[in-house]
């Protein structure tokens, strides 16, 4: 039950981290191409893994979103 409780949060929280990751990605390998391609990959591991986690808060939202839709549905022809 701990997961329904706090899961809004912690989804919202690796939304917002995943919207930190890709600008400051953007800005890594500005500054690595700037520098002569110092930590080039591990800014693009940053936006890379924005990406990944804004992707996957959404698709969190989508699944809870359509649990309740189901749920919704399933009672409503239960009565």
């Amino acid at each position: 039950m701990f997961w329904l409780m706090y899961g809004g949060f912690y989804t919202f929280f690796v939304f917002v981290c995943g919207l930190v990751a890709v600008p400051a990605g953007h800005l890594g390998r500005r500054r690595g191409k700037r520098l002569g391609g110092v930590d080039r990959g591990a800014a693009l591991l940053g936006i890379v893994t924005g990406w990944l986690l804004i992707l996957f808060s959404l698709l969190v939202v989508l699944a809870y979103v359509g649990l309740l839709a189901g749920l919704a549905v399933l009672t409503d022809s239960a009565s």
